[in-house]
């Protein structure tokens, strides 16, 4: 029955959403009307707010997005594409096309988020070459579900800011370790049950007619990788050598391992560090690792397009009290025991209209560690439950399945549907274990 009730919403969804970025500005008229009818601000205040809020999350945005282009240039090394090929290869059943895309993808995730794009693109490209019984839609949704573990992942943008010295509620929380955030057994158990579950789902919701395969994208462009002998020079060997890479590289990494060795957390610098070091070795040269990046960088174009429109929204609910009538209202009504669901709920509820981990917990963060500590809630936990709140609403909110399917050649809508239907199921069963094991 699920499978045929996915088909129909599917469809719907198909005729009716229409692009992210539309999304994102009627997102932003939105919180705009919103604003001025239901707080007392200023309008001029408001447009002003949200002028200056296009800036205000320039070194987040970079952060967020070398963490991501640099996961996506590793993956893209030549020996980690033919495994995760060969790997696909194995995916012989509709079924195992399903399971395979969602558990690498999510082995992916939980290693790095920017990591894990490419990853997903590849391996529900390849899989989807292979087996044309398999729904391709369906197959790219299996690659972008696992967005809503990435919270309890190694590079968990709140799991990790929490964790960072002198991060901007350190005086308020002070400094959380990793061992109470992402490694908490309050998340392992909800990462391992979420694993577990939504592959079954995915399952229940995989079509038997209509089956749309998946299709070859244009011809990609091939440009020739090595200089021809004529045109060795000084420069091009210096492009083309492979030891400034491994140099430069080497640093990288020993820098990473020293600051291991003295103590210091995961955070997303060291994240960034270590994936570009390690990009730089195992690509062949600088030119290749520069023409890899160049290529992610096509991927990505429509988050830095539209990132700065949600820190405008974000300013927005900040200056106009907004945020605090959803975050306050919610959290009111909670207990010691249900501060964690109720904020969890708030968390997916913002996200909708901030779709950022980090900067949504600069808007939330602020409101909710102080009501949660008031009533006793460890303030990791708190960090945790709006983490996966926010991972939780990934799924309905498009923002970041832009990059693989841009990789991937669909558009939101195609896979939009069956995201919202699991989206369901992770909001039911997270709610009930955020209450039992944190």
């Amino acid at each position: 029955m699920l499978n045929r009730v996915s088909e129909r919403f599917s469809r719907v969804i198909q005729r009716y959403l229409p692009d992210a970025f539309v999304i994102a500005v009627l997102m932003t008229l939105f919180v705009f009307v919103l604003a001025i009818f239901t707080t007392p601000a200023d309008p001029m205040n408001l447009f002003q707010s949200y002028g200056d809020g296009f800036w205000t999350y320039l070194a987040f945005t970079m952060q967020m997005v070398l963490l991501l282009m640099t996961g996506m240039v590793l993956a893209s090394v030549p020996f980690i594409r033919r495994g995760l090929e060969a790997i696909s290869a194995k995916a012989n059943t509709a079924k195992k096309a399903y399971l395979f895309t969602f558990l690498i993808t999510s082995a992916a995730y939980y290693i790095n988020w920017g990591l894990a794009v490419i990853v997903g693109a590849i391996v529900a490209r390849e899989v989807g070459k292979r087996n044309q019984n398999a729904h391709f839609p369906l197959l790219v949704a299996c690659a972008y579900a696992p967005t809503a573990l990435y919270t309890a992942g190694l590079s968990s943008s709140i799991g990790l800011t929490v964790a960072t010295e002198n991060h901007f509620l350190a005086d308020v929380m002070g400094v959380i370790p990793t061992s109470e955030t992402i490694f908490h057994p309050g998340t392992i158990i909800i990462l391992l049950t979420l694993v577990i579950t939504m592959p079954i789902f995915i399952l229940l919701m995989a079509p038997t007619k209509n089956i749309i395969p998946y299709t070859p994208k244009e011809k990609e462009r091939h440009t020739a990788e090595t200089e021809s002998q004529d045109s060795k020079t000084p420069a091009t060997i210096l492009e083309n050598t492979p030891v400034l890479g491994i140099l430069i590289g080497l640093v990288g990494v020993i820098y990473t391992v020293l600051q291991f060795a003295n103590g210091t957390d995961i955070n997303l610098n060291l994240i960034n560090i270590l994936f570009l070091s390690l990009g730089l070795i195992f690509h062949r040269s600088l030119s290749q690792y520069g023409k890899a990046f160049q290529e992610a960088a096509g991927s990505i174009s429509p988050i830095i397009l539209q990132f700065p429109f949600y820190a405008g929204i974000i300013a927005l609910l900040g200056s106009s009290g907004l945020a605090d009538l959803i975050i306050k209202g919610m959290t009111s009504v909670s207990s010691t025991e249900s501060f964690g669901v109720f904020t969890y709920w708030t968390a997916g509820v913002v996200n909708m209209l901030a779709p950022s981990g980090g900067g949504q917990w600069a808007l939330q963060g602020p409101l909710s560690v102080p009501a949660g500590m008031e009533l006793g809630v460890n303030p990791g936990v708190i960090a945790m439950v709006v983490g996966w709140g926010d991972a939780w609403t990934n799924l309905i909110q498009p923002f970041w399945a832009l990059p693989i399917l841009s990789i991937v050649g669909l558009h939101i809508r195609h896979i939009m549907g069956y995201c919202i239907l699991l989206a369901i199921w992770i909001g039911i069963v997270s709610s009930i274990l955020i209450y039992f094991v944190y």
